[in-house]
Formats: C-alpha cells, structure tokens, sequence
C-alpha cells in the first residue's frame, strides 16, 4: 500500500491512503500541538487493533456474541534499550465461552498480522528518487535466483522472463504496481491482490502453483485488462478525453444514429444483429457509451475480426461493457498463447453456466488419476485436513469441452462452493480449478459459500449465474452431488502447441455452430485481445441492452453532479425522471452515474432513495419525503451519523404534517436527543436554508472528487501511450 504523507503546520503531519486521511503531531512536550496522536502511537494501536479484528472474525465465525468481550494492549519498555519492548496483550472472556472457544480466540489473536510483521523484523529501503509521482516500478519482494528459468505448462517463456517483461511494460506506461497482499493457505496454492498504487481502483488477483506462476497470473490480468480498458468500463473518463481524437482505441469508428434513433448501416453484422436484436427493439441510443457520454458524437465500436472470413466486423463498446464485462480477454507472451487462455476461460464459464443451470451431475476423478499429479493432491489434502471435504469433477461432458472441477464442502456452515477450470491440458484445468477455489481467501472466508438447494429456479435465476462469474459463490444444486453421474468420466488431452490447442478450441466452437470475433490490442507494448462468441460468452443476458444498460447514467449523470445549482423546475424534473425510471432505491449513487467517490463521504455512500429525499426536502414536498424516510431508515447502512440526521428528519416531518402539532413545543427536548448542530441541520433542511446535507458542491468538471480524478489520471497514461503509439 502506498502511503502519501503530506507536511502540515509545525509537526503535523497528514498521510493518505486509499480513500483514508490519518493526521499525526507531537505530545506538547516535544514542541508539537498534541492535536493528534503521534505516529509512535498509531504503531501501537494497530497491533491492538489488529488483535481485536482476529477475534471479531472468530467469533462471527461460531456466532459468538464479543458485546461482553474486552481486549487491551500495554507496552512493557525496557529501562536499557526502549526500542526493546514486550507487547502485552490481555483478553477478558465471559464465563458463557467454552474452553475450546477460549483456546481459539487465543490462537486467533496469535494470528494478528501486525504481530507477525514485527516479529518478522521487516527491512526498510531509504532512497531518494526524483519525483514520487512519475516513479514507477512493480514492488514486490522476489527472494528468486537471478539465473533461474522456471517453465509451466502453457506457457513459452520462463516465468522469470516474463515477470520481467510484463514490469517493464508497466513501468512504461508509468504504472507503479504494488503487492496488497499473498495466501499460501495450503500446499502448491498461490493467490496474490495487486493494484496500481496510485490508482487503487486498477486492481487484480492473480493465482498458480507457485508464488511466481501467481504473481504472473495477476500482471497478465492488469495487462490484459489495462489493454481492454476494463478497469475504466463503467466510469466516465472526463470532457477532454470524451473530446480528443479518439476515446477508446486510435482504431475506433463512431456511428451517427439513423431517422428516428434507428441503428445505423455499418454496425455489427447480421448474426449479430439476429442475436442482439432479434425483435428490432434495440435503438441506438441504447448503445450511446457512458464513458464519453457524447451523444452528439454518436456510437462509438471497435473493429473485431471475424474467424470464419477475416472479415472486421464493428461492435459497439456500449455493447461489449454491458455484456461480455471481463469475459474472453487475456495477454500472453504470444498472441496464440493469449488467445488460447481467453478461449479457455470462454469454455470454463459457458459449460459451468450450462453444468449449474441444466443440474448435470458430473463424474468423479478416480484416486488413481489424481495420484498422477501428486502437487495438485497435496493442496487437495492440506483442504481435507482443515476439515474442507473436496470433490473433484471431470466437468468435459464426456470429453467435449477442456473444463475440469474442484468443489468444496463446509461442514461448519453447510456451504458449497463449486470452482470450475479450463485449458486444453487436462493437468493445468485441475490446478487452474483448485487455485481458483482458494484464490484470496482465507479459511475463514470459506463460510460465506451458500449451501445447495433442490430448487431449481433459485439455481437457474440469472443472476446466480452473475454471483458464480463474479466470485464462484452463486448457489449450486444438490443433484450435483447424486451417485447417478449424467456423463462417463473422460481423462481427457487437447493439448499440443498453444498454436495447435488455439485451433483445437476454434475448432470446438465452429462445430457448436458459433461465429468467433477477435480484436488483438498491442498498443501498449504487451499482447493482448479479447474475443467475443456472440450467443454464448456473455455475462449478462442481451435485454440488459435495453432495460439495465449502464448508459442509463447519461439521463442523471450531469444534473446530478450539478444539483447544487439546478432550480426547483430543474430539481422536480430530476426527481420524476428517477421515479420513472424505476430504478431501485438501494442503487448507489455512484453506480448510477459512474462516478467513484470517496467511500467515506456521505456522496459515497449516498443511494437513490436517499438522493430523493434529499431533492423533495429542497422542494419542500414533505409527504414524499416523509415516505421515503421511513424506507429509508429500514434498510440504511450508512453511517450512524447519517443515520440519527435521517431519524431526526423523520421526526420534524412528523410534526410539520401535522396541524395541531409545532416544532417549537418539541424542539429542546430533540435537541438534548439528537444536538444543538445536527438539529440545526434538520430545521434548516426542511425550511430551505440548507439543501443536500452533506453533500459538497461539484460538477461536471469532478472538482474535488480526488478518487475519480486518480482514475481518469491512470486511464490518461493508457492514452497517452496508444497516442504516441500512432503518432510514430
């Protein structure tokens, strides 16, 4: 993590991180104000702290209520050398907590990161560069030899070598990536969260056998996906990029609507169109992208090469976002070996879609298979010997479809959880399915997997597919599990050379009747493409074009990062639109309108309904801001000052409706309740002095939204570079 720190005024200090500010300064004895803690002190509340998140994590693991659970730390000093310090940290456990319990919560507070850290002895590096801001390396601990050439399966370089490579490029492009955080949680199973430090929003996960064959993993994601633009997808990127030469690709084509918002000639092709728009309900509006949100410009898309002519075929950005999200994209050392990854994951999610929604029960692997791949069982076991029972299944449907399964049993919570793996090599499917199964998380985390269920259309519901793309943790059927397996076991082999396997998997789609578009993206010094099997590697379903199209956010985004200055004719149109809209009132605002801000500022957690009252108390329209409210206050999970505004604002709606009753009667008595400020707030709130508390002025500049403005600066870098790229 990176951590900026800013000089403040005498010995205040300010650091920043993520969307955090932390001020630190000096007891007055050392000259300072005692304004804050010092930054000694901080150190020392981290570890107790730290402690403390351990045995919260226990004991919501078991249901352990912690209301009656108190922890404190005390440093004991030595008089002969105070940098030799004994941490003592004590835990005061209620009677009702069994012995058992007791020796856990112990052990759990023995896992306290800041404790390991310490007791590690970390190494810190001083060095002085030239700017902070344009230094860029990937930073990461590499304990590995320096002439080591390490190969797996797949791939045509070393791993070293291609670490090497993929950094470069990174750093190219200005990118400082750093190591968030490594799990090795069993044997021979790797995962690691890499993110750009000053973009924090770019991230990815990476996972492998290895340390290294992970930390590949999750460079190949950044590139792959810095080069497909996904870590921008649903965001607006800003007025000046929406108005430069290009927007999304030097290649790109924009598309001016037809007579009466009809498509336009030129775009998409009729397989295509067949597909997206089978009853000529898509208009092209619909397919306005929300990142340049330029209307006025029209439909921007993107050249793909179709396989079966080599003909380019041009696909709406808008589309792909909405659709295909992060599905079928990959980078490589090659543009085969690239193509044969996104291939593979096309498979790996097409047939566990197809496995989950149908019920197919899949074979078992024989022991005697998986005693061949004596790495793979060892992870395998370090599972079962936590008390995670784990199936492994041929997911190939009788040897059609390079796709093998891993699944996970939680006897603690009766949760399931199904991870599923592709690659023509029926090895790196397996492993590919166990590092996925692990990948980030923790033994504790595995007891939020749900448990099965024999009804089918909770399993068949669209979205419990979204839930397994996203995190494998949709729900799965019990008839997963019969004895009476819809398929024989295959022990099957497509590999060969990652050219062969690419026409191999090419081969398997032409005969499944699919039409395959490619686009190769090498602008930023890396191969990368993205390929897109119209019909069957979509994510979401095709109507999302038309009724959940993320361009919803062009009818809102600009009023409402301009409410501050919109008029009550203005505000009460603004309104009605998201009435009709329907859209639903949990909606984050931010989702919305593509906008990242600040998660802990009331714009970042501000949601639809509660956008509404705050619009109706502008206009002083008191009964529907009254029945939102006390929606409102049902379900929110914003913060508890926010909350009790909301309670008090309930409160004096009340008595504003009612004739017979005058605030004034009630005022000093809700003031000892909720406080002299935030009650000033409320009143002021329903008489019009003060409109959207809370919410700082902005526009569509994104004056002041730092968190929006790091991202637009990161996706600048990527512009830049494919600019300078035509440009020679």
């Amino acid at each position: 993590m990176e951590i900026k720190v800013n000089f403040l005024d005498n010995l205040r200090l300010e650091a920043k991180f993520d969307d955090f500010t932390v001020t630190a300064d000096q007891p007055i004895r050392y000259k300072g104000d005692g304004s804050a803690p010092s930054p000694f002190d901080y150190f020392l509340a981290s570890s107790a702290l730290c402690a403390a998140y351990f045995v919260r994590v226990y004991c919501l693991a078991r249901d352990i209520p912690t209301k009656d659970i108190r922890l404190s730390q005390n440093n004991i000093v030595d008089p002969e050398n105070r940098y030799n310090q004994i941490f003592q940290i004590q835990v005061e456990l209620p009677e009702y907590i069994s012995d058992k319990d007791r020796q856990g919560i112990l052990r759990s507070i023995d896992r306290c990161t800041v404790k390991k850290v310490v007791q590690q002895g970390p190494e810190f590096k001083i060095e002085s560069v030239d700017n902070l801001d344009e230094e860029s390396s990937l930073i990461y601990m590499d304990p590995s030899k320096e002439d080591s050439s390490t190969y797996i399966l797949g791939k045509d370089l070393p791993l070293e070598q291609t670490i090497a490579n993929m950094t470069g490029i990174l750093a190219e492009l200005g990118m400082k990536i750093e190591v968030a955080s490594w799990r090795n949680i069993v044997p021979n199973v790797w995962s690691l969260h890499i993110r750009d430090a000053a973009s924090p929003m770019c991230f990815t996960n990476g996972k492998g056998a290895t340390k290294e064959s992970a930390l590949c993993s999750a460079l190949g994601e950044f590139i792959e996906r810095a080069n497909c633009n996904f870590f921008y997808n649903d965001h607006y990127w800003g007025e000046e990029i929406a108005n430069s030469e290009f927007v999304h690709y030097p290649n790109e084509k924009w598309f001016k609507p037809g007579p009466d918002d009809a498509l336009p000639e030129g775009l998409l092709d009729d397989w295509c169109l067949e597909i997206y728009d089978p009853d000529n309900e898509l208009r092209a509006s619909n397919l306005i992208d929300t990142n340049s949100g330029n209307v006025e410009r029209g439909i921007c898309a993107l050249p793909y090469v179709r396989q079966s002519d080599n003909e380019v075929v041009y696909f709406p950005s808008n589309l792909i976002e909405n659709l295909f999200v992060s599905n079928g994209m990959s980078a490589g050392n090659n543009i085969y070996e690239a193509q044969v990854q996104c291939l593979s994951e096309i498979f790996e999610r097409a047939i566990k879609k197809q496995i989950i929604e149908q019920e197919i029960v899949l074979p078992d692997v024989p022991q005697h298979v998986l005693e061949k791949y004596p790495r793979i069982l060892e992870g395998i076991r370090g599972l079962e010997e936590q008390g995670f029972p784990v199936v492994v299944k041929d997911a190939s449907l009788g040897g059609q479809y390079p796709v093998m399964c891993v699944t996970l049993m939680n006897p603690r919570t009766g949760g399931v959880f199904a991870s599923f793996g592709a690659h023509p090599s029926f090895e790196v499917a397996l492993e590919r399915s166990l590092t996925e199964l692990l990948q980030g998380r923790s033994f504790e985390g595995l007891n939020d997997v749900p448990p099965p269920t024999f009804n089918s259309l909770a399993v068949t519901e669209p979205n419990n597919f979204v839930e397994h793309f996203i995190d494998s943790t949709g729900v799965i059927s019990w008839k997963f599990f019969s004895a009476r397996q819809d398929y024989e076991f295959c022990e099957w082999d497509f590999s060969g050379s990652n050219k062969q396997e690419n026409d191999t998997l090419l081969g398997i789609l032409r005969d499944l009747g699919k039409e395959v578009y490619i686009a190769v993206f090498e602008e930023l010094g890396a191969v990368a493409c993205r390929i897109l099997v119209p019909g069957y590697s979509e994510i979401y379903p095709v109507e999302d074009l038309i009724w959940d199209n993320t361009n919803k956010a062009l009818a809102f985004r600009a009023d409402i990062l301009n409410i501050h200055s919109l008029d009550d004719d203005e505000l009460e149109d603004l309104v009605m639109r998201l009435e009709e809209s329907e859209e639903d009132n949990y909606t984050v605002i931010s989702t919305l309108i593509g906008i990242e801000f600040d998660e802990n500022t009331v714009w970042g957690k501000l949601c639809v309904g509660e956008l509404k009252i705050l619009i109706y108390l502008a206009l002083q329209q008191f009964e529907e801001a009254k029945d939102l409210v006390s929606d409102y206050l049902q379900y929110n999970d914003n913060t508890v000052d926010r909350g009790l505004f909301y309670q008090a604002v309930n409160v004096v709606l009340d008595i504003a409706l009612d004739d017979e009753l005058e605030l004034e009667d009630y005022l000093p008595n809700l003031t000892r309740m909720f406080g002299e400020e935030r009650m000033n707030n409320v009143v002021d709130s329903l008489n019009g002095d003060v409109k959207f508390y809370g919410l700082t002025e902005t526009s569509m500049k994104l004056e002041g939204l730092d968190r929006h403005l790091k991202l637009i600066e990161s996706y600048q870098k990527l512009h830049n570079a494919r600019a300078a790229r035509i440009a020679h």
